[in-house]
């Protein structure tokens, strides 16, 4: 319970302040068009009544805490999950191709780790490559995935699924290098002492203590996963997900949607991430590991 309070009081402090800081800043950017709306309506409102307008206005340049709320509750709760402004499920269809590209780009990520842990060549040669490969804006990257897959005539899921591969196999590939090489020298030696094989002591010393370091890694790269899939439904003009709803929300000047699209997209990479963490820490205690 206390450490509970202890996280509670300075996660709600901060969640206050952003808020606070949003209201005024809606307030500042929302001033320009609601003088002109005013001057062209010949009113004069008061401060209280001038603030109050534009934090009510259906298109603001910045909308409020208060009017995305009301949007993301309508639009998760009052309306039908099949319904194509449901923001349940928008984000399911972005749900779909996040989980698939997060599981390839795991696995990809694992065995590129492998790899480069117990080949030398691949160490110096691979890893660079990694690297640099991350340091191409993905918003560069989308489109022609896109383009080069739709005309061998793979399109959908697939595609999405690919470009979330792309950003979130990196974290746990370093994230795995990094545990598979983690073991002291001491306990190499010992495992050598016992005569084990690579294999053996693979499976019997890396991969245990690799499992925090992959953990971890995998929560990084859940969340960029998400991004991924997000932006792969930028180029294909999709009809439906988190992705898709930005396009309308844009196209139309609906800011207030933009930003429940947000909102929506930050919830569920939130859970996510939360899942990612309960499973690791079930891992480790399936393992044998004591909680700190």
């Amino acid at each position: 319970m206390d450490s509970f309070r202890d996280k509670l009081i300075p996660v709600t402090s901060i969640l206050v302040g952003i808020v606070v800081v949003w209201y005024v800043f809606a307030v500042i950017l929302n001033t320009p068009f609601q003088r002109d709306l005013d001057r062209r309506a010949n009113e004069t409102p008061g401060v209280v009544e001038f603030i109050g307008k534009t934090l009510a206005q259906p298109k603001p340049t910045l909308p409020a805490p208060h009017q995305v709320a009301v949007n993301f509750f309508e639009n998760t709760f009052l309306r039908p999950v099949t319904s194509s402004r449901s923001l349940i499920y928008n984000a399911w269809v972005t749900l779909s191709s996040t989980l698939l590209g997060f599981a390839f780009g795991t696995a990809l990520g694992i065995v590129i780790a492998v790899g480069i842990v117990h080949v030398a060549t691949l160490d110096r040669s691979l890893m660079p490559w990694i690297i640099a490969s991350q340091t191409i804006p993905i918003l560069a990257v989308a489109p022609m995935i896109i383009v080069v897959l739709a005309a061998i005539g793979i399109t959908g899921l697939i595609p999405k699924a690919l470009i979330s591969t792309y950003l979130s196999f990196f974290p746990v590939a370093v994230g795995m290098v990094k545990g598979l090489r983690s073991p002291e020298i001491m306990h190499l030696d010992l495992m050598h002492t016992y005569n084990a094989s690579r294999a053996q002591t693979f499976w019997k010393l890396r991969v245990p203590a690799s499992v925090p370091f992959l953990f971890t890694s995998m929560k990084v790269a859940v969340a960029a996963s998400l991004v991924g899939a997000i932006v792969g439904e930028l180029p294909t003009g999709a009809v439906a997900g988190i992705g898709a709803k930005l396009l309308a929300g844009a196209y139309y000047s609906q800011t207030i949607d933009i930003w429940s699209a947000l909102v929506a997209g930050s919830v569920v990479a939130a859970l996510l991430v939360m899942v990612v963490g309960i499973a690791g820490r079930l891992v480790d205690r399936a393992m044998g590991g004591r909680p700190a």
